[in-house]
């Protein structure tokens, strides 16, 4: 296993996306093989497999797609998380499946990645679910995206293929306003462009698939957001020497928190001082995002789970009304007058969908106005009356407290990921809402 040197510049989260059989479980494959971040036991395992399936040669895609039935399927159905490091970066993969009933997987493997690959066969060039994957990611703020053209040895490694994928897809990121792009041919078959430059490809100077993904800027955070803590756990240790420690448990969703600090503590708005910070049962004179510590107020006021701890100069706006764009992940359609419950941190409160403005249509990125409904994989735009204030910024200043998700109430199923402000053109502010609030007390 490769071992980091003193260049390693971070750790950098992506995420595949792109359609049946574009070949992106075998890029995995190819980047883990090629960059030597698999151990020889399981190159083994992996041979054995393709020779059981009549192969000649092993299936890197099996490194991957560990299901039995992705295996037998020859599909990637659920996110394969993989960890691989190369002696500049350290990487979190998650390799996401591309039939279009999946879909939902790639909203949970891209959400937290600076970056997404999405592979495209160059034979077919750049089709609905590449249009339904770029849109996401733009929504969801990948801040990077790459264009894999795919199965290049397949159309003899033309230019001038590549070159009309290249054009027709960046054209249409620049219009949906969506992240920075980079295009790169490759075979993940042959091994071209992944991780060593191919020779059969003389007309392409850019970086190779793993150089470009060695050498991208790691941010992150979108923006600049003021330190936010998500109460999860109350501590309330019986213990003789500490009979008054009441400590708040959770994990940092933003910036920095540090002892001596005002904070308020939403929805409640009541005021007090960080009297000190533990973490790891140690105390700290300040911890920062992604941290999980325990938070010890000076006054003795009302804190549960669910409750937000923010500076007290820089709170967000509690609110009962909610205006996101969403993708829709269940088969369940989302309806105007849906009764929902809302999942925002560590705080789930009932909620209502007053309406449903639009849905994105993905070939042109028209707004179809007032569907009425939305089913599985649409993005729109929706309208939410919550049960209870919630504190939410917006999801261009933060990724964790700018979003949410839906969930029906009766079995538990997620319905819908949403992102809090996001659209990619504004809803009409004077539409009405067919939604009745009838038994809702809202």
């Amino acid at each position: 296993m490769t071992v980091l040197s003193d260049t390693t510049v971070g750790t950098l989260r992506f995420a595949t996306a792109g359609s049946v059989d574009d070949g992106k479980s075998t890029l995995v494959g190819r980047l883990l093989h090629d960059s030597k971040s698999v151990l020889a036991d399981q190159l083994e395992a992996v041979a054995h497999a393709s020779r059981n399936r009549g192969q000649a040669t092993p299936d890197l895609a099996l490194l991957t797609d560990g299901l039995r039935a992705e295996r037998e399927q020859g599909i990637t159905i659920d996110v394969a998380y993989r960890y691989f490091a190369t002696p500049r970066r350290r990487f979190i993969l998650a390799d996401t499946p591309g039939h279009v009933q999946y879909t939902r997987n790639m909203v949970t493997g891209a959400s937290t990645a600076e970056l997404t690959v999405i592979l495209v066969d160059a034979r077919n060039g750049v089709v609905e679910q590449t249009r339904r994957h770029t849109a996401i990611a733009a929504l969801l703020r990948v801040p990077h995206v790459v264009l894999a053209v795919n199965k290049m040895d397949l159309v003899g490694y033309e230019e001038s293929v590549f070159a009309a994928i290249a054009e027709e897809y960046t054209a249409y990121v620049k219009e949906l306003g969506g992240p920075e792009v980079t295009v790169i041919p490759i075979s993940a078959l042959a091994g071209d462009n992944v991780v060593e430059p191919s020779a059969h490809m003389p007309w392409y100077g850019g970086p190779t698939v793993l150089e470009h993904l060695e050498t991208v800027p790691v941010s992150h955070h979108l923006a600049p957001c003021s330190a936010r803590l998500p109460v999860q756990y109350v501590i309330r240790p019986q213990s003789l020497e500490r009979p008054d420690y009441r400590g708040y448990a959770g994990r940092i969703a933003e910036g920095t928190f540090r002892t001596g600090q005002q904070v308020r503590v939403l929805p409640s708005g009541r005021t007090s001082t960080i009297a000190g910070i533990e973490q790891l049962g140690r105390p700290v004179d300040a911890a920062w995002a992604l941290q999980s510590v325990t938070v010890l107020l000076a006054d003795d006021i009302d804190v549960s789970r669910g409750d937000l701890i923010v500076p007290h100069a820089d709170a967000p706006a509690t609110t009962r009304e909610v205006e996101a764009t969403v993708c829709h992940v269940a088969d369940q359609p989302l309806t105007v007058g849906h009764r929902v419950l809302l999942k925002h941190g560590t705080r789930t409160v009932k909620a209502l969908v007053t309406d449903i403005p639009s849905r994105l249509t993905l070939d042109d990125l028209s707004l179809y106005p007032h569907p009425g409904r939305l089913v599985a994989n649409d993005i729109g735009r929706v309208r939410i009356r919550t049960a209870e204030p919630l504190p939410i910024d917006s999801y261009a200043d933060s990724r964790r407290t700018g979003s949410f998700i839906l969930i029906d109430p009766a079995d538990g199923t997620t319905l819908t990921a949403g992102m809090v402000g996001e659209s990619f053109a504004s809803p009409d502010p004077a539409a009405g809402s067919g939604a009745r609030d009838e038994g809702w007390d809202f």
